[in-house]
């Protein structure tokens, strides 16, 4: 049973909230006052994630680097420019930061969203979550039978906001939405938005405008820290590199050949058209591919809705604002069975689901995964080579006891902790298939008080996100019997 602590947490982080004050010398807005508001017609699904969100205790996570001056506040407002540019800190520097962390000062953001789907791949029932500052408990949002809303006002991640106005946003992401009765500033999204970007490509291919054997030379016309300098690779290899192991290289090279082949105000349309409305790939750079920063938005239940579009299904799936019907055609059975297989060859098994770790007492287990066999070694040990990261641990008893697949990509940076993708169950094993979208600002930057000295240094999360990832698995394990 999941319960509540609404009291507490909110001593808690008004308490943490006070002391934040202080430190910041005045710098944090005192919160405004928290009325309690009716859920409104939920569905039952949304209204249990939104108690194990709840009974996660994600105000108990600890902070390795709040900021404690104007100028550290400042540096903040210059990081929402180029957020993946910012490298992974040192193991060493990790270590230290992680003994040195405070509490987090107030309830941390996250957008959550479960789709169900049946054995056509058809939705039968959604929920949406969303948690910040204004909503400690956890707010389900009203979703109508087309999986969209129009009671969230949904505003542009500010890194520095998060911590100088209680966690609330001033950039609007979807205008006209002034009145909504649930306001809420939508985490980045990190290496997720590569999801969009490979949707943008395999639609020009598609339209015949360019293929996957295609060689393509990434030729930056000036050389970020994100990309890397001048390259060549076949579109396919580079599609692959960004969604398995989310090469940033591979998809800075696909953005700049969106922007080479004039389809980046066209990809950012068509979401729009498909009532995706929060899904934009802004403010990119076209010299070569970069500038991955906070105009680029992506929420739990529009992204849920582009992965139902990657798994398939027949018939309508839904139908836009504007009453036209979408279906799996918006892209060709080769591009979505292209795209599967590689959200299904995922390396990067570390946020809902912790299966790189396979047995370590840290972190928790998540969703119960088959780990992919590219990147398992003959000792049984994951190794990625393209982030020069092995686990150390052998997945093989994991593997044996694998309850589904999860075709997913993920995304981290040091305030940024995001995970998005199908999951199916093996034979025999319940018979579930879901998608679940969870976008945080809980990237690596926070920790947990557990999180052991050492050996956890590739451990990017809270192991609350993947306690969240199995607690979801085994509901919808309950609900396929």
């Amino acid at each position: 049973m999941i319960l509540t602590r609404s009291t507490n947490r909110r001593k808690r982080v008004l308490s943490g909230l006070t002391a934040a004050a202080v430190l910041l010398g005045g710098l944090v807005a005192s919160p405004p006052a928290n009325a309690e508001t009716d859920n409104g017609s939920v569905s039952p699904l949304a209204d249990f994630l939104r108690q194990a969100l709840d009974g996660q205790q994600f105000e108990q996570v600890l902070d390795t680097n709040p900021p404690t001056s104007t100028a550290e506040l400042n540096a903040l407002r210059q990081d929402g420019a180029d957020k993946e540019a910012k490298q992974l800190p040192r193991k060493a520097d990790l270590r230290a930061a992680a003994t040195a962390a405070a509490p987090i000062t107030q309830q941390p953001q996250i957008d959550l969203t479960v789709i169900e789907l049946n054995r056509l791949g058809r939705p039968v029932s959604s929920g949406t979550v969303l948690m910040s500052p204004q909503y400690p408990d956890g707010k389900a949002v009203p979703v109508d039978r087309d999986l969209h809303t129009t009671d969230v006002r949904w505003r542009q991640w500010d890194d520095a906001g998060w911590y100088a106005n209680h966690g609330q946003g001033s950039i609007d992401i979807v205008p006209g939405r002034e009145n909504a009765p649930i306001d809420f500033m939508s985490p980045y999204p990190a290496s997720v938005l590569k999801l969009m970007v490979a949707f943008g490509v395999l639609r020009l291919v598609d339209q015949g405008q360019i293929s996957l054997d295609d060689t393509y030379a990434y030729q930056p016309v000036t050389v970020s820290s994100l990309c890397g300098p001048a390259s060549s690779g076949t579109v396919r290899d580079y599609l692959d590199a960004a969604l398995t192991w989310s090469s940033n290289a591979g998809a800075c090279a696909m953005v700049k050949l969106l922007h080479d082949k004039g389809a980046v105000d066209g990809l950012n349309q068509t979401f729009q058209d498909l009532g995706l409305e929060t899904l934009q790939l802004k403010n990119t750079n076209p010299a070569n591919g970069a500038r991955w920063g906070n105009p680029v938005t992506m929420s739990s239940l529009d992204t849920a809705k582009l992965l139902m579009l990657v798994n398939g299904g027949r018939g309508t799936l839904w139908k836009t604002p504007g009453g036209t019907r979408v279906t799996a055609h918006v892209l060709s059975d080769a591009s979505r069975a292209f795209f599967r297989s590689r959200l299904a060859d995922q390396g990067m098994n570390v946020t809902l689901s912790t299966t790189n770790w396979c047995g370590a007492d840290y972190p928790a287990p998540g969703i119960p995964q088959l780990t992919p066999s590219r990147w398992i070694g003959a000792d049984g040990t994951v190794t990625i080579p393209g982030h020069g990261i092995s686990y150390g641990r052998d997945v093989r008893p994991c593997n044996q006891e694998a309850e589904v697949t999860y075709a997913h990509k993920n995304g981290w940076v040091n305030n940024s902790g995001a995970d998005a993708g199908i999951v199916q169950a093996l034979p025999g094993k319940g018979g579930r298939t879901y998608i679940v979208a969870m976008f945080s600002n809980l990237g690596y930057q926070y920790v947990d008080s557990n999180r052991p000295p050492a050996g956890a240094e590739n451990m990017w999360f809270t192991e609350r996100l993947a306690k969240l990832g199995k607690v979801i698995d085994e509901y919808e394990k309950r609900r396929s019997h």
